[in-house]
C-alpha cells in the first residue's frame, strides 16, 4: 500500500524516490561540486554494510527483552534481590564492562556548546517559520518576554495598547536584573540617567557600543542596553532604556525525530529541504499575520565596537544541530537492493551530513559553525554497541563526502535505559566526536515501563519523579559527564520546561538545571529561552561543575530500582483519573500527528493547561496504560471506556478548529482513535514502547485515504 505511493528512480542498487532524488542532486550535491553517481554508489556500499548491521542490533534488543520478560516472570511476586537482578543483567550482556578512566578528545567544538552556558531550543523540522524563529532565537528581548508572560508577580498587561503600569513593572524587573548580572560601582541601575557608561562595579564587564547601544557580558553571555528616548518605552525610562535584550537561546536543535510526522519521501525532502535552506542561509518564511502577509528570514549576525576600537562580531544565530532519527524506523524514501526499506538513521546520517558540508565549506552568507562541525543529535540509542555503530557509521559518512575525520559530532541522549546504565561505555564508544549528552525523562520512564513491563504494575506517572532511579538517572548523568571530561568541551543538558504559557512557574523551578552543573537545558520557545537566560546569569555554571565533579556518582542500584507499587490498592476512582488522564494526553497528540501530521505543538492536557507533547509523552502514556492493564489493575472495558470519554473531551478541546476531524461516535472511521487504541491494547509488544511504528502506519493510511478522497470527483 505504501509503495506504489512513491515514484522511484533508479540510483546505483537503490530505488530512490524520485522527488528525493532529485533534491540530493540539484539541491545538494551540485553546489558541493559532487559527482551524483559517485554519490549514490558510496551511499549503496554503506547501505550495504550497516543496514544489517542495524537490524542486528535491532534483533539484540529484542533477544535482551525477551530474557528479561523471562526473569521477571519467573520472580514474579517475589521482592527483587538488587545484587542477584544486576548480576542477571550483567550475565545477558545487558550491563557493559565500565571502561577504564577515560577523557573524551572531541575538537573543532564551538564555543557556544564547550565554553558557554544557555538555554537550547527544540523546533520540528518541518516548519520553516518556527525553525527560522528557533534559529533567530540567539537574541531577546528581555523587556517583551517580562510584558507578554506572567513571569512577573504583577497584574496582567490591560487590552487596547500599551499598558503604562505593567510597562513600570517590566522596567522595575529589568533594573532589577541588571543590578544582579551587572552591579554599578555605586548605587543602583535605577538611579543612572543614562549619560554616558555607567560606572560598573566591575570594569571589564563592559565589552563594546554601537549606535543607541552598549554591550555588557557576565557569566559568559551577552547582554545589550537598547537606548532611545524617542522609543515608547524609552521616552517614559529616565536613562531612555527602550530594552534590555539577552544573548537567549545559544543552541537550537532542528528535530527530524520526535517532534515531527515524517513518515515518506515528501515529508522527509521537506525536512530536508528546510535544513539546507538553514545550513545554506536562504530560509525565507512568508505566513499571515493580523491579515498581513510576513517574511521571516535569518538574522545578521550583530556588528559592534569594543571598548579598544576595534570591531566585534557576534553571532546573529542559534547554533544549530540537527537531530536524526533512531535506529528503530524504516522510511519508504529509499529502497534497498535487498527490497527492505532503508534504515531510516542511516538516511538521515547520509543527507543531512552532506547538508552540512554547505556550512563547512562556507556556501551561504553566514556561518552555524565556526569550527567547521557538524552537530547531530542521536536519539533513541541502547547502550554502547549502538553507540559505536554510530560512531562507525559517522566515519563512513565523511569519507564518502570527503570531510576531514570527526568534522561529523554526536550527541547523545541518554533517554534509554540500557544507555544510561552503560553511559560512561557509551560515552567511550564516541569519545572522540561525542559533544553532549542530554537527559530525556518522559522517553526514559517509557523505556523504565516496558523493559521492566512483566515485573508487575507501576505507581503513577506522577509519582515517577519521586521515583529512586530518576534522581540516580538526573544525577549519573552530570557526574560521568564531567567524570568524561566534558566541562570546556561539550554540553551536559537537561530536559524540556513543557507548559509555554507557565513562565512564573518557570523562572521559580527552571533554575534548578544549571544548579546541578547542567550547562544547558530545553526551552519550549524563544521567549522561554530568554527568560530562562537568566537563570545563567545567577548561576556561574562552570563553577558548579567544579564542585559537583567532587562528589561521588551514584551507583547502579539506585538507577536499576524499578518503580514498582508493590503493596498498593487504588480505589476505583484513582484508576479512573490515572486512566482519564493518560488517555487525554495521549488522544490530544495523536489526533494532530495522525489526521494533520502535526508531531509537536501545544496541546491543552485534562486541566486544559497547554503542553508542549512530542512522541516522548505518548511513550509514557501508553506504555503506562499498557502496564496497568497487563497487570489488572484495570480492565479492557475501562481503558475502554476513558478513551472514548476522553475522545469526546479532546474533540471539545478542539472545537474551534476547521481543520479538526471528530473521535468521539467515529469510532471504527477515525484512524487516529483506532491508532490510539492500538498504542495501549498493542503497547506490550511494541519494541522499547516505542510508538513511532503504530504511528507510521496509520498516518501512511490516513495520508492514502486523504489523497484517495481529493482524487474522487465532486
Amino acid at each position: 500500500m505504501v509503495r506504489f505511493m512513491n515514484d522511484y528512480t533508479k540510483r546505483s542498487t537503490l530505488r530512490v524516490d524520485a522527488g528525493l532524488a532529485h533534491f540530493v542532486e540539484s539541491d545538494v550535491l551540485a553546489p558541493l561540486g559532487l559527482d551524483a553517481g559517485t554519490f549514490w554508489q558510496g551511499f549503496a556500499a554503506i547501505c550495504e554494510r550497516f543496514a544489517p548491521q542495524n537490524r542486528a542490533l535491532l534483533g539484540r534488543r529484542d533477544e535482551l527483552q525477551a530474557m528479561i520478560d523471562t526473569w521477571h516472570g519467573e520472580h514474579r511476586g517475589k521482592p527483587i534481590d538488587p545484587q542477584q537482578y544486576r548480576a542477571f543483567l550483567k550475565a545477558i550482556g545487558y550491563l557493559a564492562p565500565e571502561p577504564a578512566p577515560f577523557v573524551i578528545g572531541t575538537t573543532n567544538v564551538d564555543r557556544e556548546i564547550a565554553l558557554m552556558a544557555g538555554p537550547q531550543l527544540v523546533v520540528p523540522a518541518l516548519n520553516d517559520r518556527f525553525v527560522l524563529n528557533a534559529a533567530n532565537a540567539r537574541w531577546g528581548s528581555l523587556y517583551d518576554a517580562f510584558y507578554g508572560t506572567d513571569a512577573l508577580d504583577a497584574p496582567a498587561a490591560k487590552p487596547g495598547g500599551y499598558d503604562h503600569e505593567r510597562g513600570a513593572a517590566v522596567i522595575a524587573a529589568g533594573r532589577a536584573f541588571l543590578d544582579l548580572a551587572l552591579p554599578l560601582a555605586e548605587g543602583n541601575w535605577a538611579d543612572w540617567d543614562g549619560e554616558g557608561v555607567p560606572a560598573l562595579a566591575d570594569p571589564a564587564q563592559f565589552v563594546g557600543t554601537r549606535p543607541g547601544g552598549l554591550l555588557f557580558e557576565h557569566n559568559g553571555l551577552h547582554i545589550e542596553l537598547v537606548l532611545n528616548r524617542d522609543h515608547p518605552v524609552g521616552s517614559t525610562d529616565k536613562a531612555g532604556i527602550a530594552d534590555v535584550v539577552l544573548e537567549s537561546a545559544l543552541t537550537a536543535i532542528v528535530d527530524l525525530e520526535d517532534s515531527i510526522a515524517a513518515v515518506d519521501a515528501e515529508d522527509k525532502t521537506l525536512a530536508y529541504r528546510n535544513w539546507l535552506g538553514l545550513m545554506r542561509g536562504d530560509l525565507v518564511a512568508s505566513f499571515q499575520k493580523g491579515g498581513r502577509t510576513m517574511t521571516r528570514a535569518l538574522d545578521p549576525d550583530r556588528d559592534w565596537t569594543a571598548t579598544d576600537g576595534s570591531a566585534l562580531t557576534l553571532a546573529g544565530r542559534s547554533l544549530l544541530f540537527v537531530r536524526n532519527v533512531g535506529h528503530l524506523m524504516t522510511n519508504p524514501a529509499i529502497m534497498l537492493a535487498d527490497g527492505h526499506e532503508i534504515p531510516e538513521g542511516i538516511m538521515d546520517a547520509v543527507i543531512t551530513s552532506a547538508i552540512g558540508m554547505h556550512d563547512v565549506k562556507g556556501l551561504g552568507p553566514n556561518r552555524n559553525s565556526r569550527q567547521a562541525s557538524i552537530y547531530i543529535v542521536k536519539p533513541k540509542m541502547h547502550g554502547p554497541d549502538e553507540c559505536a555503530f554510530t560512531n562507525d557509521l559517522f566515519d563512513a559518512v565523511e569519507d564518502l563526502l570527503g570531510a576531514p575525520r570527526y568534522t561529523v559530532k554526536v550527541g547523545v541522549m541518554d533517554e534509554e535505559r540500557r544507555t544510561s546504565a552503560n553511559l560512561a561505555a557509551c560515552i567511550h564508544a564516541v569519545k572522540d566526536r561525542v559533544v553532549f549528552i542530554n537527559t530525556g525523562f518522559l522517553d526514559r520512564t517509557g523505556d523504565e515501563i516496558h523493559t521492566s513491563m512483566r515485573a508487575g504494575p507501576m505507581v503513577r506517572k506522577g509519582a515517577m519523579k519521586a521515583s529512586q532511579w530518576i534522581v540516580a538517572y538526573e544525577a549519573r548523568n552530570v557526574g560521568i559527564g564531567l567524570a568524561s571530561g566534558f566541562s570546556g568541551r561539550a554540553q551536559i543538558g537537561k530536559g524540556m520546561w513543557a507548559a509555554p504559557d507557565r513562565m512564573h512557574a518557570m523562572m521559580q523551578e527552571k533554575i534548578a538545571h544549571p544548579l546541578t552543573g547542567a550547562n544547558t537545558a530545553w526551552v519550549p520557545s524563544p521567549t522561554a529561552a530568554t527568560l530562562h537566560a537568566m537563570h545563567y546569569h545567577q548561576v556561574a555554571v562552570f563553577d558548579v561543575q567544579k564542585e559537583v565533579a567532587t562528589r561521588p556518582i551514584p551507583g547502579l542500584e539506585p538507577l536499576l530500582t524499578i518503580p514498582l507499587a508493590d503493596g498498593v490498592n487504588w480505589s476505583e476512582a484513582e484508576v479512573r483519573e490515572e486512566l482519564d488522564n493518560n488517555a487525554q494526553g495521549l488522544l490530544g497528540y495523536v489526533v494532530r500527528w495522525i489526521d494533520l501530521g502535526v508531531g509537536c505543538s501545544k496541546v491543552p492536557d485534562i486541566n486544559d493547561i497547554g503542553l508542549m507533547e512530542d512522541r516522548a509523552t505518548l511513550r509514557i502514556s501508553s506504555q503506562h496504560m499498557a502496564n496497568w492493564l497487563l497487570h489488572g489493575v484495570c480492565s479492557k472495558d475501562q481503558v475502554m471506556d476513558s478513551l472514548k470519554r476522553m475522545a469526546a473531551k479532546v474533540d471539545a478541546q478542539n472545537a474551534g478548529d476547521a481543520e479538526y476531524q471528530p473521535m468521539a461516535g467515529n469510532w471504527d472511521t477515525s484512524f487516529a482513535f483506532r491508532a490510539a487504541c492500538d498504542l495501549v491494547f498493542k503497547g506490550v509488544e511494541q519494541p522499547s514502547g516505542y510508538t513511532e511504528p503504530l504511528l507510521h502506519a496509520w498516518r501512511l493510511m490516513k495520508k492514502e485515504h486523504d489523497r484517495e478522497a481529493r482524487s474522487v470527483p465532486a
